[in-house]
């Protein structure tokens, strides 16, 4: 099965500092779902920020879908493929309601108003919260707003899924229902977690990230976070 994204000795480090990444190779395939652990300061999130193209590799490359991500029009395309969820939500909602944020994105892609309107609410009432469509961000829970910030990329139908803590803030109710959400989806994901037993249950092959290199990782062997 050709590779949904490909990361091939990729490395980064930020501005006088060690490098954080060493030389990362990575391969996802369409309907995988990968587990990432690692302490905290491994690199994790800079590792999604610079799949991304939130930051720019030192070296290496990047391939989604067999194109080298090396340009604007490039990570354009990639982004419209790839939805990040970021462990903090209120980085992702900025509109006055959680409907019109929930809607932006497939607005973004070109859909008709109306069409993206009836999209965000499908996806709202998927992860729970049609009754909070006309409410604005900040007025919500944090578990609700990281549900909200889950419905404005599933919104856009990406094929790959980037997961940052998703259960972080959730409450047991909004917690099944993440995780009903992702055992049912087909799409590739790539969750980073401490969360071990989540993981566990949701990701069919694990690596932890330390040092700043991936070594795979047996998740049947611990499931303590």
């Amino acid at each position: 099965m050709k590779e949904l994204l490909e990361l091939q000795n990729v490395v980064f480090s930020y501005p006088g500092e060690k490098k954080v990444l060493q030389g990362i190779n990575l391969s996802v395939k369409p309907g995988e779902k990968i587990a990432i652990i690692g302490k905290n300061g491994s690199g994790k999130t800079t590792l999604f920020n610079v799949i991304m193209g939130l930051l720019k590799p030192t070296e290496g490359k990047i391939l989604f879908m067999g194109k080298d991500i090396e340009d604007k029009q490039s990570l354009t395309f990639l982004r419209r493929k790839v939805g990040f969820l970021f462990q903090d939500p209120e980085n992702q909602l900025f509109c006055p309601t959680l409907l019109e944020d929930v809607a932006f994105g497939p607005l973004n892609m070109g859909l008709p108003p109306t069409k993206a309107k009836e999209v965000a609410l499908e996806t709202l009432e998927l992860v729970g919260l049609t009754s909070l469509a006309s409410a604005p961000p900040y007025s919500l829970s944090e578990g609700q707003k990281k549900m909200g910030a889950l419905a404005a990329i599933l919104a856009m139908d990406p094929d790959l899924l980037l997961l940052d803590e998703p259960t972080s803030g959730l409450d047991e109710t909004s917690q099944s229902k993440l995780e009903k959400i992702l055992s049912e989806s087909e799409k590739a994901m790539l969750i980073a977690s401490h969360d071990m037993s989540f993981l566990a249950e949701h990701a069919s092959k694990s690596f932890a990230l330390s040092n700043g290199t991936l070594t795979p990782y047996d998740l049947g062997a611990r499931t303590d976070a």
